[in-house]
């Protein structure tokens, strides 16, 4: 029984794997100056990444909408993409940015 116990825990415990994940654009509305940045993060993933990079991208993306800088809303939304009857095995989590600065007036016809 004892030699079952470790094995398990040495199981659980080489499971957890850490991985860098970049932030890509998934969604956002030039109207309301706001940028979906999300990553996919399978269950045994302990998920690193960068958010320094992520407000660049966000930036650029604002700043091509005119926008003069971009800034996290704070938090992120996961949703489940893959689940069994034991949870959930993959989710895509997504981050908010709120572009920053008035964006040009449109043209007038």
């Amino acid at each position: 029984m004892k030699k079952l116990t470790i094995a398990a825990l040495c199981l659980a415990l080489a499971g957890c794997v850490n991985v860098n994940k970049e932030l890509v654009a998934t969604g956002g509305s030039r109207a309301d100056g706001t940028v979906d940045l999300s990553y996919e993060q399978a269950s045994i993933e302990n998920v690193k990444i960068d958010p320094v990079k992520g407000v660049a991208t966000a930036r650029e993306r604002c700043q091509a909408w005119g926008y003069k800088d971009a800034a996290p809303f704070g938090g992120e939304s996961r949703m489940c993409q893959v689940s069994t009857n034991y949870g959930c095995n993959q989710w895509l989590a997504t981050i908010r940015y709120q572009c920053l600065g008035s964006v040009p007036a449109s043209p007038s016809k």
